[in-house]
């Protein structure tokens, strides 16, 4: 999808008519430039617009803790430092921040979880019944793969290599987006998981930096951080689930202007693995 629209493509994104889409340009009420005659509407300041037109919200229910809760994201822990935001994080799994937005623990979750067809989130989204005032906004694309020990000694070659000759897999926890994400890669091959469970990105490359485990499913990022073997498998999305009312709060605000500067885009180029190029696109809008 183009990051403009025509006319006729914003009308049939926003479900109306083409006068109507005529109509609001014409009296400034819908974000658009004029450019050689014709209107063009950048997809992403019309979802902020449809975002920022949200009505009957609940009044009985409180703001929630200025929190990030969900998987953990080494850029997304530094880029809440640098920002300024005032917004804290709370790593746990994708699983268990999606359960905290629900109840109301926190004003967002990160989320990575991939679904039978390879989408991510939205599925996720629905079985947690998270409601129709929570949408998606995307915090980057990133490169998972297998965390190995430097060097890759047992040379490795491939995800099917490491299952046949039952290596030893450092194991996340259950609603982890990697967890979900091996199960995905590996369908009904058996794992051979070692004990003990790791809570975090982090943990998972200590268990193989410390020789617990001969390998485990992470980001690239960490793997570079750690200077542990790396062995790229897929290129997911990592978004921020965050209510509408949230998502225009000063916190969540201040952290997405920062994404927008050139010293983000340089520290996502240093870690590695990172596309930042959408970074801030509303992936769901239910």
């Amino acid at each position: 999808m183009s990051d403009y629209f025509t006319t006729t493509e914003v009308a049939d994104y926003l479900r109306l008519k083409e006068r109507k889409i005529y109509e609001l340009a014409s009296e400034g009420r819908i974000p658009c430039s004029r450019v050689t005659g014709k209107w063009l509407f950048p997809r992403r300041l019309i979802d902020q617009w449809v975002l920022a037109h949200v009505e009957h919200a609940d009044p009985a229910v409180g703001h929630p803790p200025p929190v990030i809760a969900g998987s953990h994201d080494p850029l997304l822990d530094w880029a809440v430092r640098e920002s300024g935001c005032g917004l804290a994080l709370l790593t746990g799994g994708s699983g268990a921040g999606l359960a905290r937005l629900v109840e109301g623990g926190a004003a967002a979750a990160g989320l990575h979880l991939v679904d039978a067809v390879g989408d991510y989130n939205v599925e996720a989204l629905r079985q947690a019944r998270a409601g129709a005032d929570v949408v998606l906004v995307e915090w980057a694309k990133r490169t998972q793969g297998l965390v190995l020990a430097a060097g890759n000694p047992l040379g490795v070659t491939s995800l099917a290599d490491a299952v046949t000759r039952r290596l030893k897999f450092a194991r996340r926890q259950e609603g982890a987006g990697a967890q979900v994400l091996l199960r995905h890669l590996v369908a009904e091959a058996p794992v051979n998981f070692v004990t003990p469970t790791a809570g975090s990105e982090t943990d998972l490359a200590g268990l193989v930096a410390d020789d617990v485990a001969d390998c485990g499913i992470g980001i690239a990022a960490v793997a570079r951080l750690l200077r542990l073997g790396f062995l790229p498998l897929h290129r997911e999305r990592f978004d921020l689930a965050v209510r509408r009312r949230d998502y225009f709060d000063p916190p969540f605000q201040t952290l997405l202007a920062f994404t927008r500067t050139d010293t983000f885009s340089r520290k996502a180029e240093e870690l590695t693995g990172y596309d930042v190029a959408a970074t801030g696109t509303v992936t769901y809008n239910p």
